[in-house]
C-alpha cells in the first residue's frame, strides 16, 4: 500500500527542479516539482514501504536532499538520497 510522500527542495533561482528516483526509474523528466512562493519546490509522491533511493535535479544538475534520511550510491555508483516510508 502506498503512502504519500512530500519532498521539498529549496532552490529559489531555478527555473526547474524535477524528482529522480528509483521508484520512477531515475526518469529525469516525468516528476516535475511546482515552485512555491518562498522558494521551494514541491511535489507529493506515493510510495510503498522500505526505503527509496533518490536526488532532485535543479536546472540539470543532480543535488542530494540535505533533509533525507540518509546516503548511499545508486546503480550508477552515483551518490543519491535515501528516504525510509513506514
Amino acid at each position: 500500500m502506498a503512502k504519500p510522500v512530500n519532498f521539498y527542495c529549496a532552490a529559489p533561482n531555478a527555473k526547474a527542479v524535477f524528482l529522480v528516483g528509483e521508484f520512477n526509474g531515475w526518469d529525469p523528466v516525468s516528476l516535475p516539482m511546482g515552485r512555491r512562493v518562498d522558494g521551494w519546490w514541491f511535489l507529493q509522491v506515493p510510495l510503498t514501504h522500505g526505503h527509496h533511493q533518490y536526488r532532485f535535479l535543479v536546472d540539470g544538475q543532480p543535488v542530494l536532499d540535505p533533509h533525507a534520511t540518509g546516503k548511499s550510491r545508486n546503480e550508477a555508483e552515483e551518490e543519491v538520497s535515501i528516504i525510509a516510508v513506514s
